[in-house]
């Protein structure tokens, strides 16, 4: 990206916020800006997933929901999209009948977009994307850290003989080496696993857990502090399944889990972790039709705004 003044938000004070496309937080198509430092691309996929189905939908219900973000985020000082040229990218098309083909698929845009240099803020779509997105930011970076906020762990081997679906992408990655096994952490987990070896196995992958009830218990500054130790200066990928929140947070979600985070407490982890190296992030699982007065859609919304925040700033403070 050159140095010229980042084009922002529609203004609200000019278009009323519920006026005109739902692009990202009302930014500028990526077409409209020719580059972007950070683009927000949807993948609108969901066939990785073993409940309910929806999330699909979920990318353009974080859109929607992003109306109401507003340019200066005073949580963390900054105002983001001054800061770095952020845009929405559209959405990366995959084959709903063909997992394998999708995988492909998505790996490839994702590759397309960080060519440019640009980092990718991805709305899915069920959790199987984080693999290809990994891939691509491996191919960039080498292996990267990774903070999986989820209330699952996503490190299982198959379901019904499939290696690629939304409760594997973890343990693809892991095999596939393109992830720094000194680094990864689960934050949020939660609920009946189907034994102790679910356990044992992530373990032996090199996952460490902070779960739903270690937050609460210990508080988010302290938590804050393990994760930032444990992934020092290395490039960092966060994922998000918007199931790591408890359900009276976010309801419009595939495979809810009672006793996960609130809100609050997810967006204080993520700005506690400003200046970490995070160089790409995800949020998925928002299935819009369990979802009531957008409350989901609204939490997806602002962790991606946080998420966008760390990013820009980066972005600025290497210029």
């Amino acid at each position: 990206m050159s140095s010229a003044q980042p084009r922002g938000p529609v203004d609200s004070s000019q278009v009323p916020r519920y006026a005109g496309p739902a692009t990202f937080a009302r930014l500028p198509r990526l077409d409209e800006v020719g580059a972007a430092d950070v683009a927000v691309v949807g993948v609108p996929f969901d066939t990785g997933v073993s409940y309910r189905p929806g999330a699909r939908f979920g990318g353009n219900a974080i859109r929607e929901a992003s109306r109401l973000l507003r340019p200066y985020n005073p949580a963390q000082d900054a105002s983001p999209f001054e800061l770095a040229q952020v845009a929405d990218a559209g959405d990366i098309a995959a084959n709903p009948f063909d997992i394998g083909e999708a995988v492909e698929s998505v790996q490839a845009a994702a590759d397309g977009l960080l060519a440019t240099g640009a980092r990718l803020m991805t709305l899915g779509g069920d959790h199987t994307i984080a693999l290809p997105l990994l891939r691509a930011v491996a191919r960039r970076h080498g292996p990267v850290a990774l903070l999986h906020f989820d209330a699952h762990l996503d490190t299982w081997d198959t379901y019904f003989g499939a290696a690629y679906t939304h409760g594997t992408p973890f343990r693809r990655a892991v095999e596939e080496g393109i992830l720094d096994t000194s680094a990864l952490s689960h934050v949020g987990t939660r609920g009946p696993l189907y034994g102790r070896k679910d356990l044992d196995d992530d373990a032996k992958m090199g996952f460490g857990i902070v779960t739903s009830a270690d937050v609460m218990r210990r508080g988010v500054d302290e938590v804050v502090q393990q994760l930032r130790e444990r992934i020092g200066d290395r490039p960092l990928y966060i994922s998000v399944d918007i199931d790591v929140l408890d359900p009276a947070h976010a309801p419009g979600t595939g495979t809810p889990e009672a006793g996960g985070l609130t809100s609050r407490e997810l967006l204080e982890i993520l700005r506690g972790l400003a200046g970490c190296h995070l160089v790409s992030a995800d949020v998925v699982e928002v299935a819009p039709a369990y979802d009531h007065a957008e409350i989901t859609a609204v939490a997806a919304s602002h962790t991606a705004y946080e998420l966008t925040t760390i990013m820009a700033r980066q972005i600025s403070a290497t210029r």
